[in-house]
């Protein structure tokens, strides 16, 4: 049923505690892919680019989002290897963009079949004012939606 699944992570221990999950899911269901993802913020660029640098704007605006998307690239690897070694295919990526738009549009834009995600558990005020990437992407998303509740995580509205 489930030939490719998504694991968006965002670096974080909480994030990472959906992989128990991802693993038996996997393998009960015989799982051809797992595609783990980062999305990372777009590096901030000043406009005020000193002339008379060596290098021009678009040159300087390349050199930084390679190296956002580099370092948005070496927190996979690590995982990337314990699913490998626990014998599971497992491709990585990383994207710059706003979290929720990109999980999506990865999902649509390379026929995945679920989206496995942590949900910080966040309720009232703090919900309110840092916004819930997991709400967004399981009300946006066409691909099924599986949110793990993370330990700790507290209820109400």
């Amino acid at each position: 049923m489930y030939e490719k699944i998504l694991v968006p992570l965002d670096g974080s221990e909480l994030a990472e505690s959906v992989l128990p999950h991802v693993e038996t899911i996997a393998r009960g269901c015989s799982v051809v892919e797992i595609v783990l993802l980062r999305v990372c913020e777009a590096p901030s660029i000043l406009a005020d680019y000193p002339e008379g640098k060596d290098k021009s704007w678009e040159k300087h605006v390349g050199r930084m989002t390679t190296n956002a998307q580099q370092q948005c690239n070496i927190y996979l690897g690590d995982v990337e290897k314990q699913l490998r070694d626990r014998g599971f295919s497992v491709r990585t990526e990383s994207r710059l963009g706003k979290p929720a738009d990109e999980i999506i549009n990865y999902a649509n834009e390379n026929n995945v079949d679920l989206i496995i995600m942590a949900s910080h558990g966040r309720a009232g005020v703090s919900r309110w004012a840092y916004g819930s990437v997991a709400d967004k992407v399981l009300r946006s998303s066409c691909v099924p939606v599986l949110l793990i509740k993370v330990p700790g995580c507290v209820t109400g509205f």
